[in-house]
């Protein structure tokens, strides 16, 4: 037994699947919709999270201006292991996915925004998160089912995109998994 505290990447990796394993593992039901997030840090955050969730697939929506050294720097090559698709219009890849029976929850502050910690995530689900500057456009806020929004006990009116997905795929994923299980 070792006497350190922390795993090594070594202990770490006998508790998980095999790569092939994992590329054949089923994913669960989530997919995070980018709506022109521009920021080559986000965006590799946002692959890591989907790696480290294990969700189905990752739509980055809009013109994609970052660059490849600062992209892979940032998703640490867990782009690999993620499904990646662009699209041009974020509201036709909503609609598609509308048309699929999904659920649309965008990471808004709204007027009849909801804290994300007391929705019940329905499956098949979608979230989606806005631009750094803007947010979530207002097309795509119209297509959703419900605007949800970590509340802001502080001075600040909002989180980086990337931290605030984390926090509310974490939750999203947590509950659909234990939906799955049960």
């Amino acid at each position: 037994m070792s006497s350190k505290i922390q795993l090594s990447k070594e202990e770490i990796r006998k508790t998980k699947p095999t790569r092939d394993e994992y590329l054949n593992k089923p994913k669960i039901p989530l997919i995070l919709v980018l709506d022109h997030v521009t920021n080559s840090y986000n965006v590799g955050a946002f692959i890591r999270l989907a790696d480290a969730f294990a969700i189905e697939k990752i739509i980055i929506c809009g013109e994609l201006t970052i660059s490849d050294k600062k992209f892979k720097k940032a998703s640490r090559n867990e782009a690999k292991w993620v499904c990646i698709e662009y699209s041009d219009s974020t509201t036709a890849s909503l609609q598609t996915l509308l048309d699929q029976g999904h659920t649309i929850y965008s990471v808004e502050i709204c007027q009849d925004s909801v804290d994300y910690s007391e929705v019940n995530y329905q499956s098949p689900c979608v979230l989606v998160l806005g631009n750094e500057r803007k947010g979530v456009s207002e097309a795509a806020l119209q297509l959703s089912h419900q605007q949800i929004h970590i509340p802001m006990s502080g001075m600040g009116n909002s989180l980086n995109v990337a931290t605030a997905g984390a926090i509310v795929l974490a939750q999203c994923a947590n509950q659909i998994r234990k939906q799955s299980q049960s």
